[in-house]
């Protein structure tokens, strides 16, 4: 096989973001795309085949404007654009990056990390009610939450409405010590979390006080109707279909609504089918409502929950296969006797 070489200048106050620690990004380059990467002062050296070298280039030209953009390369972006490359994607995540919804209190800008998320956020902009649908760590609540955040400061809406089931996760915390209010918490307390890190404790205990926001048990919705308001519906995968339902009418005019879920991880009964699930199938020709379904390649969590997921996508399709091939059996037999 011929080989092809290219050198390209890479900035001296970008390498190490770009290199990673132990030149652990350009490790990983060169592992995946079969090319070999000598790194000089100011440049890089690659040589491999044609579409390796052609490749590898522009993995670099990525992770130099994600760097000069004031990013710190991490793990997931270099996987992300690998994968885009490999996919012969003509997407950059160089210009996803450009999109930014708003800032944390520390002024760390918050915005879309892959092509799935970007397509979420315009879908929460352009639709007034939005399914937001995939596994965990693909950052539907966050988004979703900065999102609210930002109408909310804008004065697109009155008030946030913040809300989930409260189901246990397989343990009973039914005897847990305290009022109402403590044995709730524990459900709520995901949703907190990305309250205090996008608007500060300060603020937020400020607008919850005035009754501007509101973190609330998907039961405490019944019998209101929820008008002016940006409300997110967090592991939605955990409502019934008449819980779904009923939270579906409470919405009023001047609203916005994002409806979060992981069908991969649903905490009902066995057997019981979920709300979100339910939602999915009768409401998917409804114009005004979007779906958007992340997927793995979403995942901006630790490299390592990409892995986690995609092993139990493959488990779960064996499991579903055997099933059916189950079930195909018995109905055979009893169609033969």
């Amino acid at each position: 096989m011929e080989s092809h070489e290219k050198i390209l200048d890479i900035p001296v106050e970008h390498e190490r973001n770009i290199f990673g620690g132990l030149d652990c990004h350009v490790k990983k380059i060169e592992r995946i795309l079969k090319v070999s990467i000598i790194l000089r002062d100011g440049s890089v050296k690659i040589q491999g085949s044609d579409s390796g070298v052609s490749a590898a280039e522009h993995v670099f030209s990525e992770l130099i404007a994600l760097s000069e953009r004031g990013n710190s390369i991490t793990e997931q972006n270099v996987d992300y654009i690998l994968t885009l490359v490999e996919e012969h994607s003509e997407v950059s995540l160089a210009e996803i990056d450009k999109e930014i919804i708003g800032y944390t209190i520390q002024g760390k800008p918050i915005k879309p990390k892959t092509l799935g998320q970007q397509k979420y956020v315009k879908q929460i902009q352009d639709k007034m009610m939005v399914f937001g649908i995939g596994p965990a760590g693909t950052g539907k609540t966050y988004l979703a939450m900065a999102m609210a955040i930002q109408a909310f400061k804008n004065d697109e809406v009155g008030k946030i409405i913040l809300t989930r089931p409260a189901i246990e996760a397989g343990e009973n915390l039914g005897f847990l010590p305290g009022d109402l209010q403590s044995k709730i918490d524990p459900y709520l307390r995901p949703l907190y979390d990305a309250l205090y890190q996008i608007m500060g404790a300060d603020s937020f205990i400020k607008n919850s006080e005035k009754g501007l926001i509101e973190v609330a048990p998907l039961a405490y919705m019944r019998g209101r109707t929820l008008d002016n308001a940006f409300i997110i519906l967090d592991e939605a995968q955990n409502t019934t279909p008449a819980q779904m339902k009923m939270f579906l009418t409470r919405i009023g005019f001047g609203s916005k609504v994002v409806i979060t879920g992981d069908l991969s991880q649903k905490d009902l009964p066995f057997s019981t089918e979920s709300g979100l699930e339910q939602a999915a199938g009768v409401l998917k020709n409804v114009e005004e409502i979007g779906f958007s379904y992340l997927t793995n390649k979403d995942v901006v969590r630790h490299p390592l929950v990409q892995k986690i997921v995609h092993a139990y996508e493959k488990f779960e399709a064996k499991e579903k296969y055997k099933e059916s091939r189950k079930n195909a059996k018995n109905n055979n037999r009893k169609a033969g006797r």
